[in-house]
């Protein structure tokens, strides 16, 4: 249970973090911003951006940071990204949309989906996830995905955001 400081605290960092990006006018230092905040205010312990491709049939991983890892890639200050991750298709091969992948669905349906243990939830293929934890001796645990839209309500992006940590005990937990 959060004491009420705790919750005044990141009250004022959501606000702080408001104020900021609006005035942000360089598109990566943005995006960026936005990961970074949203992974301060879940304490997140990692996070991706995707945005959607020009031809609205893929998700391109914009920016990827990881704290445990070490990772900081795209963005305004990360190393570049590009060849390091495959754009996630938003349509599977018959054409039906891909609800397979969680970024994916959220993008399809426009819904924020939690997973609270990628290795015991059925439903998506977190294969990909999987190979990524075993090349680096990492655990994916919980994701909270959340489909970006302009203020038009177009999509835009999908935000995920990985492994929660609980402030109490330095465990992952679900968001």
């Amino acid at each position: 249970m959060e004491t009420t400081d705790t919750l005044l605290r990141r009250f004022e960092q959501l606000i702080a973090v408001g104020a900021a990006l609006s005035s942000e006018r360089n598109i990566d230092r943005l995006l960026e911003n936005i990961l970074l905040a949203a992974k301060a205010i879940t304490r997140a312990e990692g996070g991706t951006l995707y945005q959607l491709t020009e031809d609205q049939q893929h998700l391109h991983f914009e920016i990827v940071h990881n704290d445990r890892l070490g990772i900081a890639l795209g963005g305004a200050g990360g190393q570049p990204i590009s060849g390091k991750f495959h754009d996630l298709p938003l349509r599977a091969a018959d054409g039906s949309p891909n609800h397979s992948l969680v970024a994916a669905y959220a993008a399809n349906t426009g819904l924020t989906v939690n997973v609270p243990d990628a290795y015991a939830t059925a439903g998506f293929d977190f294969s990909g996830t999987r190979r990524f934890d075993q090349s680096t001796g990492y655990r994916s645990k919980s994701f909270l995905t959340v489909p970006m839209k302009n203020h038009e309500g177009d999509l835009i992006g999908v935000l995920q955001l990985l492994n929660a940590i609980d402030p109490q005990t330095g465990e992952v937990g679900a968001f």
